[in-house]
C-alpha cells in the first residue's frame, strides 16, 4: 500500500435490518433462497460505498455473506456436526451451544472465493480478506473426533491455506486472520499457535494479517475487560514470537483501552494496524480523538509501517453510528497524514 496511513476496519460492518436483525451477533437471515444470495450481494455493494464514502483505503466485504466470523466458515467443512450441538465456554468468557467435530475435517469446495472475485470486480482500491484463525476455530467447536485442541489446530490450517491460496487468486490484497483467542490461551500460543497460523499462510504472496483483540462491544467481553485491571498486557506474551513470524501485518486494539501503548515495540519492524476506534460504544469519536491515538502508536511503529484501522468489528453497532466511526477514522487519519507530510 503506497499511500501513507492507509485506513482499514478490522472486521465486520452491520447488516442492513432488510437482511438480517440489527444489532445482533449470529442474527439469522431475513430471507432465503436466491432472494438470499441476492440480499447477501446487494449488502456486499452497500458495505463497499459506505466504505469509500467513509475514506476507507482499504476495503473488506464487512462480512456481509456470513453470520459469523466463525461459524460460517465452518459450516462450509464436512466433519462438523451443526445438529450435534454441545455447550462450551467460549475463550474462558462466556457459555456458547456449539457444532460438534464428529469426522475428520475437510474443504470440499470454496467458501468466500466467489464472494471475493464479485467484490474485487467493483473497487480499485486494496481488498482485505478476513478468515478465522485456526485458534479461535477450535475454540468455537465441540471436539469429539480429534480429542486433541493442536491437531484439529493443524487440520484447521491446513482448510484455510487452501481457502487463503484460492482467495489470493482471486485478487484479494491482503489475507487477515482473526485469531483473540491469542489474547487468552498464552501457554498454546507460544507452543503451537502460531506455529499453525503459519502454516494457514504458507506459499501466500499477497499480504497476511493477524487480528487479535478483546472481542466484539458485546456484555461478555465488556464485563471481561472489567476483570483485566488498569493495564492490558495480553499483547506481551505473543508479541515477541509474532515479531518473529512470517506474519507482516499485527492488528491490535488502542482505542479506550488500556493497552500500554508500549507494547508495540515488541513487533517492532512489522506492520501495524492500530485499533483507533472504540467498537464497545455508540459514542463515535472526534477526528482529533483518533489522531491522537495514532500520534501515540507512532512512537513505537514507523509511519510507513502504521494501518489506522477499528478495535474489531462493528457488526452490533447501528449503521449510522458505524457510518460515523469510518468517517472519523479516515479523517484522524487524514490530520496525522498531513502532519507528517509538513
Amino acid at each position: 500500500m503506497k499511500k501513507l496511513l492507509p485506513t482499514s476496519t478490522a472486521g465486520s460492518l452491520p447488516k442492513p435490518s432488510w437482511l438480517a436483525e440489527p444489532e445482533t451477533l449470529w442474527s439469522p437471515w431475513r430471507l432465503e433462497g436466491e432472494d438470499l444470495r441476492e440480499g447477501k450481494r446487494d449488502a456486499l455493494l452497500l458495505s463497499l460505498k459506505e466504505q469509500e464514502l467513509g475514506g476507507i483505503d482499504i476495503i473488506s466485504d464487512g462480512e456481509q455473506t456470513r453470520q459469523h466470523f466463525v461459524t460460517t466458515f465452518i459450516e462450509h467443512l464436512s466433519g462438523v456436526d451443526f445438529e450435534q450441538r454441545e455447550t462450551v465456554r467460549i475463550r474462558d468468557r462466556y457459555d456458547a451451544n456449539v457444532p460438534t467435530v464428529v469426522d475428520a475435517v475437510a474443504r470440499t469446495k470454496p467458501v468466500f472465493v466467489e464472494d471475493a472475485k464479485f467484490l474485487r470486480a467493483q473497487t480499485k482500491q486494496p481488498i482485505k480478506w478476513a478468515l478465522p484463525g485456526p485458534m479461535t476455530m477450535i475454540d468455537t467447536l465441540y471436539d469429539a473426533h480429534y480429542k486433541s485442541r493442536e491437531k484439529l489446530a493443524w487440520e484447521f490450517a491446513k482448510i484455510l491455506n487452501q481457502e487463503a491460496k484460492e482467495l489470493e487468486a482471486a485478487g484479494v490484497d491482503i489475507i487477515q486472520f482473526d485469531e483473540p483467542a491469542f489474547n487468552v490461551f498464552f501457554d498454546d500460543v507460544n507452543e503451537w499457535g502460531i506455529a499453525t497460523l503459519e502454516r494457514a499462510i504458507e506459499g501466500l504472496k499477497c499480504e497476511t494479517a493477524v487480528h487479535i483483540c478483546y472481542g466484539y462491544g458485546i456484555k461478555a467481553n465488556t464485563d471481561w475487560k472489567k476483570t483485566l485491571g488498569s493495564e492490558w498486557r495480553q499483547y506481551e506474551e505473543s508479541f515477541p514470537k509474532l515479531q518473529q513470524s512470517k506474519i507482516d501485518i499485527i492488528s491490535l486494539e488502542c482505542q479506550n483501552s488500556h493497552v500500554p501503548m508500549d507494547l508495540i515495540e515488541l513487533i517492532r519492524g512489522k506492520k501495524v494496524m492500530v485499533g483507533a476506534i472504540d467498537v464497545a460504544t455508540h459514542t463515535i469519536e472526534t477526528p482529533e480523538q483518533v489522531a491522537n491515538t495514532l500520534r501515540n502508536a507512532l512512537r513505537f511503529v514507523d509511519a510507513d509501517k502504521l494501518y489506522p484501522s477499528t478495535n474489531c468489528g462493528m457488526a452490533p453497532l447501528p449503521r449510522h453510528v458505524a457510518q460515523g466511526k469510518l468517517h472519523a477514522l479516515s479523517a484522524g487519519a487524514a490530520i496525522v497524514r498531513q502532519e507528517l507530510s509538513n
